[in-house]
């Protein structure tokens, strides 16, 4: 298994490289200029703005530009006498061993290093995709189970109508329809992470505020993919459950709980792991329309604001965020596939 997790730690750096150099490049193809406000700013002189391209290379091919981000973000290179620093984030460096850094450039379009401007959000989208993702396994499982073993009882028709409603519903909307609620009725906020006296607040009194705050946006995230994963769910357990060796367990007069939960249960649930490494990186990403319309100070915003304004660093750090999330993802779900299944072996 060691061996295993190392090859795929080592097949994934070059699939990050080649997912930043292509991102890179696109982000070059439409025309426009990361410096267009800098150019526009009576603050910055011809001089200056010529001295951040040539700093950064604006004024190169994307491929030389990619080459120094690279260098940057990793290696400090020793800079000759009376030269600036090599970049930006020359204070992110101290938890890392000498020589190395961790520094993705600078956002242009926040007038900050990339690392400080997506600390600030990354723990806002990971904390509300991280509930949504929980909420949605701990349910869609058990309910899935359940209409499975209850094929066409009341129970299982209400669950499939309410999961072709949670399905059709456009985020969005649901969004929307929430936010207009929860104003009318001032029960909840109606944006934001936290309220104005949060600092104010004693330690439960902030978790309950933040909880509060992720009432809306993690009710449109989890209804959608909750509907989804619950019909997943209970599709791979009919399959199974039609399966000769369940008929042969039954057969044998074992106890029906310990067919459902031992047997059936443990193979239905297999697909549903393998989904679980794309839907680690999907939700920092199917989150983004919701943090917008529920004003929720999360990346998609972010994000978006930084594509058009072509921030390009801003750009490429985010996309390795999601790549790295990605990888993340599909590695723990084939570690946990190898638990869940004798069968699957990586040895």
């Amino acid at each position: 298994m060691a061996s295993y997790i190392l090859r795929r730690i080592l097949i994934s750096v070059p699939l990050l490289l080649a997912m930043s150099f292509i991102t890179l490049g696109l982000i070059r193809l439409p025309q426009g200029d990361v410096l267009a406000r800098y150019r526009n700013d009576p603050r910055y002189s011809r001089e200056i703005i010529a001295q951040l391209e040539a700093k950064y290379h604006f004024n190169r091919s994307f491929a030389v530009q990619y080459f120094y981000w690279m260098k940057n973000m990793f290696l400090e290179w020793p800079a000759p006498a009376g030269a600036e620093p090599a970049g930006p984030a020359e204070g992110l460096k101290s938890w890392l061993p000498t020589g190395v850094r961790l520094d993705l450039g600078y956002s242009f379009d926040n007038e900050r290093p990339v690392v400080a401007v997506i600390g600030e959000r990354l723990f806002n989208t990971l904390l509300l995709s991280v509930v949504s993702l929980i909420l949605v396994w701990a349910v869609a499982v058990p309910l899935g189970t359940y209409s499975a073993v209850h094929q066409y009882s009341p129970g299982d028709k209400v669950l499939s109508f309410v999961s072709f409603i949670g399905m059709s519903f456009p985020s969005f909307f649901l969004a929307l329809v929430l936010l207009y609620a929860v104003s009318a009725l001032g029960i909840l906020p109606a944006g934001g992470l936290t309220s104005v006296k949060h600092a104010e607040m004693s330690l439960v009194g902030r978790i309950i505020d933040i909880a509060r705050h992720l009432v809306v946006p993690g009710l449109v995230v989890v209804t959608g993919s909750l509907a989804g994963m619950q019909r997943l769910m209970r599709g791979n357990m009919l399959e199974v459950l039609r399966m000769q060796y369940i008929t042969t367990a039954r057969a044998k007069g074992l106890p029906e709980r310990r067919v459902i939960y031992r047997h059936a249960l443990r193979n239905a649930i297999n697909p549903m792991i393998t989904i679980f490494g794309y839907e680690l990186s999907g939700l920092l990403s199917g989150v983004a329309l919701t943090e917008m319309i529920t004003s929720y100070p999360g990346l998609g915003s972010l994000m978006l604001s930084a594509v058009r304004s072509q921030d390009v660093y801003l750009v490429m750090a985010s996309m390795m965020i999601g790549g790295v999330l990605l990888i993340a993802g599909n590695l723990v779900a084939d570690i946990l596939l190898a638990f869940a299944d004798p069968r699957i072996s990586y040895d």
